[in-house]
């Protein structure tokens, strides 16, 4: 089964994705292209998962067999397996398949907002301003002014993406979805406790700490019993 590519078509989602893009393209390629270069120059997952039959339910919205602790969403129109929630900001659902992907977004969102952060800083005290590259320019007339967006933008996604990367940690280190955590009436299985490395395992698809932070790989459906943390 191919790679699938599911896309909502959700005004709300697509402006929350566009915002994103203008955000990384204004901080990665028009910044460093126009301020930090002349400053130098100065000096769908694989979906194959194998699940008991007695551990199915039919959903109460579709009316469809799906493996429990899945959650249907009304803006996707069909059920998620461990749906942790529908995020506007990739327009999509954060489920089972990609739950991984999503808590690498968010980590490296933090790294990527705390280097900009850094850059602007070194800008702002240890760099000089542009004075012999194309002085007429207005980009180079404006270029505090540029910084300081900058700055804010790097401030805004750090802090908003903190307390995101956060719950979600929490989540996974409890095994439970955000819908479940807001559930008041959790089944037995979610009460269970977990070793946390065995709990992140099964949501990378892996034990090797270091695939955790790549993205450009294919996540196996993990099904090891673990009876010690130091086991992973």
């Amino acid at each position: 089964m191919g790679l699938q590519i599911h896309l909502v078509y959700d005004l709300q989602g697509w402006c929350c994705v566009s915002i994103i893009t203008f955000v990384w393209l204004y901080n990665t390629l028009y910044v460093p292209k126009l301020i930090l270069f002349p400053h130098y120059e100065e000096q769908h997952i694989p979906a194959a998962v194998i699940v008991q039959r007695q551990l199915w339910e039919i959903c109460n919205k579709c009316n469809k067999m799906r493996p429990k602790r899945s959650h249907h969403c009304s803006r996707c129109g069909h059920c998620v397996r461990k749906m942790d929630h529908h995020c506007p900001w990739i327009n999509n659902c954060v489920g089972e398949d990609n739950h991984w992907l999503f808590l690498q977004l968010c980590f490296y969102t933090e790294l990527l907002s705390f280097l900009t952060l850094l850059f602007n800083f070194c800008q702002y005290y240890y760099l000089e301003p542009l004075t012999k590259v194309k002085e007429e320019l207005f980009v180079f007339r404006h270029e505090l002014a540029m910084l300081r967006i900058s700055t804010l933008m790097g401030i805004v996604m750090f802090g908003g993406m903190f307390g995101l990367f956060y719950g979600q940690l929490s989540n996974v280190i409890a095994d439970m979805t955000t819908i479940e955590r807001m559930s008041s009436n959790l089944d037995e299985m979610l009460k269970s406790s977990k070793p946390w490395q065995q709990t992140f395992s099964e949501v990378f698809g892996t034990r090797w700490k270091i695939l955790w932070f790549i993205p450009f790989r294919q996540r196996q459906q993990l099904r090891v019993s673990y009876h010690h943390a130091n086991h992973v």
